[in-house]
């Protein structure tokens, strides 16, 4: 009897194991470790945008989720942005505009 529960339950576990596609199935031969990084984003709801790359520095204006912005360099935790909405150039912190990070399964 406890034979014939087990049977059906097997079976099941199996068919539903071979509908699920694999990573190798699913995209032969890329490999997500290749792909350039994803682009800074903004993790926050709004962000000080300063003079200097310090929290005790002028404050310059506000960069918010929706600002579009590049990033043109890096000193330690800080980011010297210019936000292409407002025109403001000035540096924000990587605590909260950073990449985010790519899952790669392998």
């Amino acid at each position: 009897m406890l034979g014939a529960l087990a049977l059906p339950v097997l079976s099941a576990t199996t068919a539903s194991a071979a509908t699920v596609p694999t990573a190798a199935t699913a995209a032969p031969g890329v490999s997500c470790h290749n792909l350039p990084p994803l682009p800074y984003a903004v993790h926050a709801k709004a962000v000080t945008i300063r003079s200097k790359a310090s929290s005790k520095s002028t404050a310059l204006g506000v960069l918010y989720k929706s600002h579009k912005f590049t990033v043109s360099k890096k000193s330690g935790n800080w980011l010297y942005i210019t936000d292409k909405t407002t025109g403001v150039k000035g540096w924000v912190s990587g605590t909260y505009v950073y990449r985010d990070v790519r899952m790669c399964l392998d």
